[in-house]
């Protein structure tokens, strides 16, 4: 039995903004976070003596803000946003705090992975209340409001982070500290805000089931596949402890599938929502975006701090294009959305901009000029920004307004899957890659004279890790590649001629993985060619949901009307252009007469 839900009214442009204020704070939380740590990752990694080891750091993160996402999702679905919204922030801001006192990395991807945990509701949440409140059609008007935020922490995190980590000590406290210190007074003001502001009508509490056994199966489905992505470099992609892993990962995978299927409406994912042509088309372009995207974000300021010696801070500028690229083609492509209730060309567009500009990354060497560089980036940028709003409004759109919080962590589930797996696999690629390329690279120059002069002088240096790698740097088994794996600052106190070869073969390893990126943003390029649209809602989540718990013939009436205008706009489509065979069918993907009757019968029950 569920009690009715309290009859929401048309927000104000004056409420929205005022809720909208506490959102955009926990927003800023996250998002400042993944753009600070990124910059400062070096650094950090480098100082606990563990370069090779920073992907652990990333992806526990990633690992559990992922499965946290849908999971936050139902709960919020069935007990309201707002605790949940505060408990995620709660967390994050523990987690951060803890971060700070890392002694290695092991223990930073421990406390790393508490942060995660409130990190999975801080994106998810938000998007899903604005979801609850704004229709569809209208929401494009105020994801400027978000894309500033986002673009803020995007601007000042590597800037942020890469003075922090700048720094020896500040007030005692060493400089990279500071990058997870700095989210706690942050926090804790997001946290006041949300309690006074975010003021929700009460949501109907459903005698339902929640899905713990499937977040089990989950979590044993997705934990081992992102651990052997990470260490099947080192273990070996054949190695008995990766064959274990597969096989407790394939058996996870499908126990979630079965009990998801048994639970139905009741499960963390119902499987019910792949029947949709739109949101299962939409959750694989998400996994391939999340992957490019995060793997873009870890993989540039590495290239620009190693290859180019950028300091942490200076590095944290260079990345900018990639940034204004991401704000300009989310904000152009909000306003155009609103206007015309149209996004199907934007995510076309947004694929084919990071297929060219992945494959530009793809070509950068050593002595590539930093002005083209930054054209590459702006491509990438401009790319997933005609990406990123598109994909979230689509999968919200094409599923009922009762299952907001759900399909909302559903989308950002699998774009954090693909993000998680691509940081790891990336990074692995690029550390298995390393020593072959530096090797290569040590050997073509070690016939000059100019580098045998430059590893005798450095053999005699003061500096015992140079000294120690100068020794090594000729052995057949490139002993001297695994130093620089610990510790990357070594480079930046080679001689230029000495230090050549070891920045090239970064640049050779980290090439090979932007070809990768540009190869899955091909498969997704080819997904959107047939992805259809659906005609965009014109009424908020709350709206929708009150008018079917108080007349159901409404809300017959309102399908039936929304059938029509499908309809309308597939037959428009047919005649005017060839491209949109796909947006002909999406009245196939409309809910069936079945599906809809089974929501007014659980929400009547």
């Amino acid at each position: 039995m569920s009690h009715s839900v309290e009859t929401p009214v048309a927000y104000s442009h004056r409420q929205i903004l005022v809720i909208i204020s506490g959102l955009m704070l926990g927003m800023f939380l996250a998002a400042l976070d993944q753009t600070i740590v990124s910059t400062a990752i070096r650094t950090i990694a480098d100082d606990l003596d563990g370069y090779s080891l920073q992907a652990w750091a990333t992806t526990a993160y990633l690992i559990t803000a992922t499965l946290a996402t849908p999971l936050y999702g139902k709960l919020s679905d069935l007990y309201g946003r707002k605790p949940f919204f505060m408990f995620a922030i709660s967390v994050f801001v523990i987690g951060s705090f803890l971060c700070t006192f890392s002694t290695s990395m092991y223990m930073l991807a421990a406390f790393r992975a508490l942060q995660g945990l409130g990190a999975g509701g801080l994106f998810s949440l938000a998007l899903t209340i604005v979801g609850d409140i704004v229709s569809p059609r209208e929401r494009a008007k105020y994801q400027g409001y978000f894309l500033a935020t986002f673009g803020t922490s995007s601007v000042i995190g590597p800037v942020l982070g890469g003075v922090l980590a700048g720094q020896d000590t500040i007030l005692g406290i060493a400089g990279w500290r500071w990058v997870f210190l700095v989210n706690v007074p942050v926090g804790l003001i997001a946290l006041v805000v949300v309690f006074k502001v975010l003021n929700l009508p009460k949501r109907p509490i459903d005698d339902q089931r929640i899905d713990w056994w499937g977040a089990i199966a989950l979590a044993v489905g997705v934990v081992p596949l992102l651990v052997v992505a990470e260490q099947g470099r080192e273990w070996g992609w054949g190695s008995p402890q990766s064959l274990v892993c597969y096989i407790i990962g394939v058996i996870g995978v499908l126990a979630f599938v079965l009990v998801e299927v048994a639970m139905k409406d009741a499960a963390l994912i119902p499987m019910r929502f792949f029947r949709n042509s739109t949101f299962t088309l939409g959750v694989v372009i998400s996994v391939v975006v999340g992957a490019a995207m995060f793997g873009g974000l870890i993989l540039l300021p590495q290239y620009l701090q190693v290859v180019k010696g950028s300091s942490p801070t200076i590095a944290g500028f260079q990345i900018l294009p990639m940034v204004l690229g991401l704000m300009v083609g989310s904000v152009v492509s909000g306003q155009i959305i609103s206007r015309t209730g149209r996004y199907r060309y934007f995510p076309i567009v947004g694929t084919a901009l990071v297929v060219i500009g992945g494959f530009l990354l793809h070509t950068v060497a050593a002595d590539t000029q930093m002005p083209l560089l930054m054209v590459y980036m702006l491509i990438v940028g401009l790319g997933l920004g005609n990406l990123m709003q598109p994909l979230t409004l689509a999968i919200q759109n094409a599923l009922p307004p009762q299952d907001m919080g759900v399909s909302t962590g559903a989308a950002t589930f699998f774009r954090q899957i693909g993000g998680t797996a691509g940081v790891a696999i990336f990074l692995s690629i690029l550390f298995s890659k390393l020593t072959p390329a530096i090797g290569e690279r040590v050997t073509d120059a070690a016939g000059t004279p100019e580098f045998q002069q430059a590893v005798v002088t450095a053999a005699q240096s003061n500096d015992p890790a140079e000294a120690a790698l100068a020794q090594g740097i000729l052995s057949p088994d490139h002993a001297a590649v695994g130093g620089v794996l610990s510790d990357s600052s070594i480079i930046g106190r080679l001689s230029d001629v000495l230090a050549l070869p070891f920045r090239e073969g970064f640049a050779d390893a980290i090439g090979s993985v932007f070809l990768i990126v540009s190869i899955l943003a091909v498969f997704a390029f080819l997904l959107t060619l047939v992805w259809k649209e659906m005609p965009l809602r014109t009424e908020s989540g709350l709206q929708s949901s009150a008018r079917e718990q108080s007349d159901p013939a409404q809300e017959d009436e309102a399908q039936d009307d929304e059938a029509r205008e499908e309809a309308r706009v597939s037959a428009k489509t047919i005649s005017g252009t060839s491209q949109s065979l796909g947006t002909s069918q999406s009245l196939g993907t409309s809910q069936s007469p079945g599906t809809s009757q089974s929501h007014r019968a659980r929400h009547r029950a």
